[in-house]
């Protein structure tokens, strides 16, 4: 028998993984197929650092275009690297330095066109050109924040915004 967990991951891979990440025509499409994926991936599942591998999984090779996907929580007044796809990241970060602490400081969205432009930019990965870091809250306390590098300039937008700051919190439950 298949639960509907294990179908998920077995759409998932499907439709994801048929030669190198394999892109989906728009991105309303790719969010809303990766919405019902992730909540049918993270559903009934509690653990939280098994939720956010999953979550870091399925964003990051849902779009060739997305060179980095990473958590990073909210612990003793710095951010700390959590789970996270793609090459090797920065481990702490302070609160207002760089787009993840500046979207941490602000517990706002950040939406940055080109990095290279961005006033205190920390370059875990040189081949980033746009980013966006979502905050992330538990129980309406400021918790993290979910942050995603695209090797394209320009490339997030409102739509990413809108879908992440939803898709992002579902690792504390569905």
């Amino acid at each position: 028998m298949v639960t509907r967990q294990v179908a998920s991951v077995l759409i998932y891979r499907s439709d994801f993984f048929v030669g190198k990440r394999k892109y989906m025509e728009t991105k309303q499409t790719r969010y809303s197929l990766l919405n019902d994926q992730a909540q049918s991936l993270l559903d009934g599942e509690h653990d939280l650092i098994a939720n956010m591998s999953n979550l870091v999984s399925l964003i990051f090779n849902s779009d060739q275009n997305i060179n980095g996907t990473t958590y990073y929580r909210l612990k003793n007044g710095e951010l700390i690297l959590g789970p996270f796809q793609g090459k090797p990241a920065c481990v702490h970060i302070p609160l207002g330095r760089g787009v993840c602490g500046t979207a941490a400081a602000l517990k706002e969205t950040v939406i940055v066109s080109n990095v290279h432009k961005f006033e205190g930019h920390i370059a875990c990965d040189k081949d980033s050109n746009s980013e966006i870091v979502v905050p992330i809250f538990s129980k309406n306390e400021f918790w993290g924040v979910l942050d995603l590098d695209s090797t394209k300039f320009n490339y997030f937008d409102k739509n990413d915004q809108e879908y992440l700051e939803k898709i992002g919190n579902y690792i504390f439950g569905i």
